[in-house]
């Protein structure tokens, strides 16, 4: 009786909580996980401290990490990479020298200089076409182009034999107004031309901009042809030497066109040969044939 008084004979086990029931419709909650215990320091005799532990040396029992596993997974994939049936992956940097483009029309500089003052550009056109047309490439030359294409238009109409006879034997009156319309005309004239060379040649390839292109073709048209014109006010369109002249100055005025164009535009000189192909055909059947 004493034993089972002090309790001996009965299980000596705490009494279990069993979890409750939720209600109907409601999930239960998961049993708790049991916790794992770690030794303290100086328990469990010589059983050490888990793989990627050490105790602290304060001797509190918290655990201390040491290594990097992050690391170490890096140093294993990248072992394992090496290996014969794997591919590593890697990236891609940005180049250091910039744009890694290929060589393309439109890669050239861009100018290398100031708009030039009119004396200059209409002396370089002549004396330093190349790199008057270069420095120019992107300035707009209005100005020279559509003053000087108007007076070689004006002077025009007197190298050729009929014409000059008529603007001569008419009135002052109805002369003034036949010259200047003459001129208007060839700036006209030059505006298409230039715009068909600039359209030609950004076919072709080319980039650079219509309002030079169109200027510079207008300068190149009249001033390649003023020595012919000199000669052939005072001597007349059908004189021998006007004629030698005339071809003379229009194959001058393809070697400029060309040039023009390749520096303008960043073409090889063929596609600016080419571009250039109709204005030179207008120029030959307006003006030079005009005087054979």
């Amino acid at each position: 009786m004493a034993g089972f008084r002090n309790g001996r004979g009965r299980d000596n086990r705490p009494p279990q909580r069993q979890p409750q029931q939720a209600p109907y419709g409601y999930n239960a909650a998961p049993p708790p996980y049991p916790q794992q215990q770690w030794p303290q320091q100086g328990q469990g005799g010589g059983q050490g401290a888990p793989y990627g532990h050490r105790q602290a040396p304060q001797g509190h029992g918290e655990p201390e990490y040491f290594g990097d596993p992050y690391a170490q997974q890096q140093q294993q994939q990248h072992a394992a990479a090496n290996n014969p049936g794997h591919t590593q992956m890697f990236s891609v940097h940005d180049d250091p020298y910039g744009d890694a483009a290929t060589y393309h029309s439109g890669a050239a500089p861009v100018p290398t200089g100031p708009r030039l003052p009119w004396k200059a550009l209409l002396s370089g056109i002549v004396l330093r076409p190349a790199p008057t047309f270069l420095q120019m490439r992107d300035h707009a030359v209005w100005g020279p182009a559509l003053v000087v294409t108007f007076l070689y238009g004006m002077l025009a109409i007197f190298g050729f034999d009929q014409a000059r006879e008529e603007a001569i034997n008419a009135t002052l009156t109805t002369a003034i107004p036949y010259v200047l319309m003459t001129g208007v005309g060839f700036v006209l004239g030059g505006l298409v031309l230039g715009v068909v060379t600039h359209t030609l040649a950004r076919q072709l390839g080319g980039d650079g901009s219509w309002q030079p292109t169109v200027g510079l073709s207008m300068l190149i048209m009249s001033i390649t042809d003023a020595p012919r014109l000199l000669f052939a006010l005072f001597l007349g369109g059908e004189n021998g030497l006007v004629q030698v002249l005339g071809w003379a100055t229009w194959l001058a005025a393809g070697a400029l066109f060309t040039l023009m164009v390749s520096r303008s535009h960043d073409l090889p000189w063929p596609k600016a040969l080419g571009a250039s192909a109709i204005q030179l055909v207008g120029l030959l059947s307006l003006i030079k044939l005009g005087t054979l």
